[in-house]
C-alpha cells in the first residue's frame, strides 16, 4: 500500500494525502472536502464512508492508494466480530423503488406482505423467504418481466402431485422454443426489431467504430444457420461449440436450440484430450470451431487441438476476416460452404418447439470423479437465469451488459439468455480481456452491468489499465467464479463511483436469490438458525426452479442428495460450498466440502490433477493437488505435494514443479498455474487408507503463513 493508514479519518493530514500520489495544491482542497463530508459522523465509519461516497470526495481518477488511504483509516477501528464486514456500499432509497425487484416488491408488497411491507430495502428479507415459500406467486410476477412465449400455455406453475421428484415438476404441459423467444421483438421491454441485439469489438481495432448488429439482423442470421443445419442432422442430434464467445458463436448458439437440436458446449482452453473426452460422454455428431484464437495480439491454434481431440466432423470458422488460414481435413466444411448449404432455400423458419423440460444444452462439471458429469440444460434453465439476472443484478431494457466469458462455462448461456429474454443489448469483445483494449471497449459501448473474475479485477488494477478512461456509466458490477479479494474490489468499485458489487454463485448472489432456500450445517449435520452467526456446508432446499433433476452420466441422486440430511420433511440438496454468515447477515464462501478446487474461475478437481502429474516424472510414488485460499483473500492457488519412491525429501522441488506445469498445460487446462510444490515423506491417510487432503490444507496454510511473517 502506498499510504500510510491511520487509526481513523480525522487523522489523516496533508503529508498522507500526498504521500497518496497528490500534489500539495491539490492535497488541501481534497482534504477540506473530506473533512466537510465527515465532519459530523466521524465517529460512525460507516456513516463516514457513506458521506464520502455520497459527496463525491474520492474520483474515479485519483490514485487508488488515496482510496485505500481514505477507506482503511474511517474503517480502521472497525469490529468484524461485533458488526459484521464494514460496508463500502449503500441502496439509496430513492434509487431502489426504480430497481426490478423494487419496482415489483413496491406493486405488490403491500398486497402480498400485509402491513409488514415497509419498502423495498427493509421487507426485502421478508419478500425473499415469501418468494421461497410461495413460489407459485413468486413466478408468476416474475414471467410477466421476461420474454418468454409459450406456444402452449402451462397448466400450472408448479406441480407437486408427483412425490419421487424432489424438486416437483414445473411448468407441467408448456410448450415453446426458448431461443425463439430471444429474437422476437416484445413491446413491454421496448424492443423492436431495429433494437440494438450485439455490439462488439475486435482486439487491436479500438479506434475504429464498433460493430452493431439489430434484432432482425441477429433473427435473420440465426434462421439462415438453423436451416442450413437442417441439411446435415437430425432433431435432437447433439452439435458442440468449442470456440471463444464472438458473434458467430452465438448465433451458432441459437440457431442449434431454434432448429431443436442439443447445444454440446466445450471451453477454448481445453487440451485435446478434454476435448475428446467431452465430445464422446455427451455423444456430439459434430463441432463448429475456429482456426485460431486471437489474444493479445498473437494467434493460438484452436482448429489443430479439435483434429487431435475428435474425429467428429467440424465446421470451420475463420477467426478473422472471410478466408480461413487453415485447409480443412477431409469430411470437414469451412464456415463459408456450411452457410451455402441454405443457399436457394426460403429465408423463413419454423422453430421446433418442445416442452418445458426438453433438453437443448449439455454442459459439463468439474470432473471429480475423473470423467466430467454431463449436466442436462432444459427450457427452463434460461427462465431461470433470466430472472435471477433481473433480480439481482438489475439487468433491464437497453442494458448493455458485458461478460467475458465463454460458451463451454455455464456463464456463456447464462449471459445470452439473459440479455434476450430481458431486452438487453449483449456485448462481446473479440480478444482478450486483460488488455486495455478490452477496458476501453467497456467505455466505448457505454456498458451499464460489468462481470468478470476476481483474476481479471487483479491484472487490469496491477496494469491500471483503466487510466484515463470513464467507467462511469456501469451501474452494477458482478464477480463470478472465485474468491474475491478486498483491496481489489475496492478498485474496481472506485473506478465507477462506487457502484454495487455483486457476488455470484450458484443459488446465490451475494446472498441466496429469490425463491431460493438453503440452511447452513454444523458438522452433525444439523441446521443453524437463520440468524445466527456461524460456518457450515450449505444445504439447498429442493425446490429450485431451473435446477437439474438428472445427470446424462452419474445417478443425480447420489450425486446431489445421497448423505444430506432431512429438513421439514424433504432432504437437502447439496450444494458443496462451506459458507460462513456473518453478524449483520452477510455471507462468505470458505471453499469446497469436497476436494474439487477453483483455479482461476475453474472448477477442477484433486483428483484431475493427480492423475496427471503421477506421470510427470518417473521418481514419483504419488502426488496429492490442493489448493491454498491466501491469507489476504483473493483465488485459490494451487500447491502439489510429492512423495518420491525412494522415500527422500531431498529432490528438486523447482525441477518438479516445472514438469508438473508442463504437464498440467499439455493434458488438463493450460489456464491451471502451479504456485507451490513440496517433497513429503509421506501422505496422512485414514484408517481406510484416504488421503486427507484437508489436513495436507491446514498444513500447507501454517507453513505458508509462519513463512510470511519471517
Amino acid at each position: 500500500m502506498a499510504a500510510t493508514v491511520r487509526g481513523s479519518v480525522g487523522e489523516i493530514r496533508a503529508g498522507d494525502v500526498e504521500a497518496a500520489g497528490l500534489t500539495a495544491a491539490d492535497a488541501g482542497a481534497f482534504l477540506a472536502a473530506l473533512r466537510s463530508a465527515t465532519g459530523k459522523c466521524r465517529t460512525d465509519a460507516a456513516a463516514a464512508w457513506a458521506a464520502v461516497v455520497a459527496a463525491g470526495v474520492l474520483r474515479p481518477d485519483h490514485p487508488h492508494a488515496l482510496h485505500q488511504l481514505v477507506y482503511y483509516s474511517i474503517y480502521a477501528g472497525w469490529d468484524r466480530a461485533q458488526r459484521g464486514p464494514p460496508p463500502y456500499w449503500f441502496p439509496s432509497p430513492t434509487d431502489c423503488k426504480q430497481t426490478n425487484l423494487g419496482r415489483v416488491m413496491e406493486e405488490n408488497g403491500p398486497k402480498l406482505l400485509g402491513a409488514s411491507y415497509k419498502d423495498p430495502i427493509s421487507s426485502f428479507g421478508l419478500f425473499h423467504r415469501f418468494s421461497v415459500q410461495n413460489q407459485e406467486v413468486y413466478w408468476k410476477l416474475v414471467l410477466k418481466e421476461l420474454s418468454v412465449k409459450f406456444v402452449r400455455e402451462p397448466k400450472t406453475i408448479l406441480d407437486a402431485s408427483d412425490k419421487s421428484k424432489k424438486g416437483w415438476s414445473w411448468f407441467p404441459g408448456a410448450v415453446l422454443n426458448i431461443a425463439e423467444c430471444c429474437l422476437l421483438p416484445w413491446p413491454s421491454q421496448n424492443r423492436t426489431d431495429d433494437s440494438m441485439a450485439i455490439v462488439w469489438g475486435d482486439e487491436g481495432f479500438g479506434d475504429y467504430p464498433v460493430n452493431h448488429m439489430s434484432l432482425k439482423e441477429l433473427r435473420t442470421q440465426v434462421m439462415t444457420v438453423a436451416i442450413a443445419l437442417d441439411t446435415m442432422f437430425r432433431k435432437g442430434d447433439r452439435i458442440a461449440i468449442d470456440m471463444p464467445m464472438t458473434c458467430n458463436a452465438v448465433i451458432v448458439y441459437l440457431a442449434i436450440i431454434l432448429g431443436g437440436f442439443v447445444v454440446v458446449g466445450i471451453a477454448d482452453s481445453f487440451a485435446p484430450q478434454e476435448i475428446g473426452n467431452r465430445m464422446r460422454v455427451a455423444k456430439a455428431k459434430a463441432i463448429f470451431t475456429q482456426d485460431f484464437i486471437i489474444r493479445g495480439g498473437k494467434k493460438f491454434p484452436l482448429y489443430s487441438r479439435v483434429m487431435e481431440g475428435t474425429s467428429a466432423k467440424a465446421i470451420v470458422i475463420p477467426a478473422t476476416g472471410d478466408s480461413l488460414g487453415v485447409t480443412p481435413r477431409n469430411g470437414d466444411m469451412s464456415w463459408k460452404d456450411f452457410l451455402s448449404r441454405a443457399a436457394g432455400r426460403s429465408s423463413m423458419y419454423s422453430p421446433v418447439y418442445q416442452s418445458a423440460d426438453a433438453l437443448i444444452n449439455i454442459l459439463f462439471s468439474s470432473g471429480t470423479t475423473g470423467e466430467p458429469k454431463v449436466i442436462p440444460w432444459t427450457q427452463l434453465c434460461p427462465i431461470r437465469c433470466a430472472a435471477d439476472t433481473w433480480a439481482h443484478l438489475d439487468l433491464r431494457p437497453k442494458d448493455v451488459d458485458l461478460w467475458p466469458t465463454n460458451l463451454g462455462w455455464v456463464m456463456g448461456p447464462i449471459q445470452i439468455f439473459s440479455c434476450f429474454l430481458n431486452g438487453a443489448t449483449l456485448a462481446l469483445y473479440h480478444g482478450s480481456p486483460l488488455g486495455r483494449g478490452f477496458c476501453k471497449f467497456v467505455q466505448d459501448v457505454r456498458v451499464s452491468v460489468l462481470g468478470s473474475v476476481p483474476s481479471l479485477v487483479k491484472s487490469w488494477k496491477a496494469g491500471n489499465l483503466t487510466k484515463g478512461l470513464d467507467w462511469t456509466k456501469i451501474r452494477v458490477l458482478a464477480t463470478i467464479g472465485e474468491a474475491s479479494d478486498i483491496d481489489d474490489n475496492l478498485w474496481l468499485s472506485s473506478r465507477t463511483c462506487y457502484k454495487p458489487i455483486v457476488e455470484c454463485s450458484f443459488g446465490a448472489f451475494s446472498g441466496p436469490s429469490m425463491s431460493t432456500g438453503f440452511v447452513i450445517l454444523d458438522e452433525q449435520g444439523n441446521p443453524y438458525p437463520d440468524d445466527l452467526p456461524c460456518s457450515g456446508e450449505v444445504g439447498l432446499f429442493p425446490l429450485y426452479f431451473g435446477a437439474t433433476n438428472r445427470l446424462l452420466n452419474a445417478d443425480h441422486d447420489n450425486v446431489y442428495f445421497d448423505g444430506m440430511p432431512i429438513y421439514k420433511g424433504r432432504q437437502l440438496q447439496r450444494h458443496g460450498d462451506i459458507i460462513q454468515r456473518t453478524v449483520g447477515g452477510y455471507y462468505f464462501v470458505q471453499g469446497r466440502a469436497d476436494d474439487t478446487m477453483n483455479l482461476g474461475g475453474i472448477k477442477t478437481s484433486s483428483v484431475e490433477i493427480e492423475r496427471v502429474c503421477n506421470g510427470a516424472d518417473e521418481g514419483l510414488l504419488e502426488t496429492a493437488a490442493v489448493s491454498i485460499k491466501p491469507s489476504g483473500g483473493g483465488p485459490e492457488q494451487l500447491a502439489i505435494l510429492a512423495v518420491l519412491k525412494d522415500g527422500s525429501t531431498t529432490g528438486d522441488a523447482n525441477l518438479l514443479k516445472s514438469k508438473f506445469q508442463r504437464a498440467i498445460q499439455k493434458n488438463l487446462n493450460p489456464l491451471f498455474k502451479v504456485s507451490y510444490v513440496k517433497i513429503v515423506p509421506e501422505f496422512p491417510r485414514t484408517a481406510s487408507n484416504n488421503l486427507l487432503r484437508r489436513v495436507l490444507r491446514d498444513q500447507l496454510k501454517k507453513e505458508l503463513a509462519n513463512r510470511s511473517k519471517l
